[in-house]
């Protein structure tokens, strides 16, 4: 039985002819409609004239890297970007997260393991096509808004990664809830938490910092124990200068 997808135009940006063809062939055999790049430059030039609704990129490619071809297209494409890679250096995904990308397949690569994060991709898209004002959180001074990516404390934006901004954006939409560090990698990566993983620890202290959320007595964005973080409005609401 064939899993159900939303039509959409999908550009594959992938220099195996040979991978490139056999994804090409059963992604449109389930109802994609999939335009095969085989350079970075011919799939940035194309993106800048049509873009499209979801980008699967691979990691390496001969004349550009996947990171680079974020930095040229994410400020201006709004679509979802899924990476390919076959590296297990964290912090190769934690650059792509900071440039925008939202999913990671691992090499080698399952068609049917790709369809599905594809899938979940295309519905996550259909479910964020909301009015503006649900878009929106205001807590006191603190203003963020989904849409356009941006974060307002006391009149002044805060400057924050793509990855920085999703993490706020779970804890924010989910205030007064304990988040665990597994829901937070979820909402930034779809990976699971292992235990291990230092990647949330570290973005919460960097956006403690720059909400001027006192890291040794953090009020806004509090740790619970053995449990997470959580997000407590009561602390913005009530506390115009931080």
């Amino acid at each position: 039985m064939r899993a159900t997808v939303i039509s959409k135009c999908i550009f594959l940006v992938e220099d195996d002819l040979k991978l490139a063809e056999l994804l090409t062939s059963y992604l449109q055999s389930h109802g994609l409609n999939i335009h095969h790049f085989a350079t970075a430059q011919s799939a940035v030039s194309q993106i800048k004239l049509t873009p499209p609704e979801l980008i699967v990129l691979d990691l390496m490619l001969p004349d550009l890297d996947g990171h680079e071809v974020c930095r040229q297209i994410r400020s201006d494409f709004n679509g979802s970007i899924m990476m390919f890679t076959a590296s297990e250096d964290d912090t190769d995904q934690l650059t792509a997260l900071d440039l925008g990308v939202d999913d990671f397949v691992k090499k080698p690569i399952q068609p049917r393991v790709l369809l599905a994060r594809i899938n979940m991709l295309l519905r996550r898209q259909q479910q964020n096509i909301r009015p503006v004002k649900q878009n929106q959180l205001e807590f006191g001074t603190l203003h963020i808004n989904q849409l356009q990516q941006t974060c307002f404390l006391n009149k002044q934006e805060l400057l924050m990664t793509p990855s920085e901004f999703k993490i706020l954006w779970q804890l924010a939409s989910h205030a007064e809830q304990v988040q665990s560090r597994d829901q937070l990698l979820q909402s930034l990566s779809g990976l699971e938490y292992d235990g291990l993983n230092r990647t949330i620890d570290n973005k919460i202290a960097q956006l403690r910092k720059k909400l001027s959320d006192n890291p040794g007595r953090a009020k806004g964005i509090i740790t619970v124990r053995n449990k997470g973080y959580m997000f407590v409005p009561e602390f913005w609401a009530t506390n115009t200068e931080q």
